[in-house]
């Protein structure tokens, strides 16, 4: 079974930066991660940016090491509202 992550909070921001920051263009960062053995397009990996797509656990983690950067920075400047909870 995939596992995915649903976008509730937006991280396709801090994709984009961690890319921009990288010099890589989105078709790069698509090859190098097709190269690890993961089926992405660049349409899909323009939508994971736009936080329109759910990002599977495989693509961020192939991502991490493409950016050469810790889980964490996918997550900054996130923070939690009341509005965010549910349940």
């Amino acid at each position: 079974m995939e596992q995915k992550l649903r976008q509730d909070l937006k991280i396709g921001p801090n994709i984009r930066r961690l890319r921009l920051q990288s010099d890589l263009t989105q078709e790069q960062v698509t090859a190098k991660m097709q190269l690890m053995g993961i089926n992405i397009s660049r349409s899909i990996y323009s939508q994971i940016e736009g936080g329109t797509y759910n990002i599977r656990i495989s693509e961020l983690a192939a991502m991490k090491e493409i950016f050469n950067i810790g889980y964490e920075s996918f997550f900054e400047g996130i923070t939690l509202t009341p509005h965010d909870f549910r349940g």
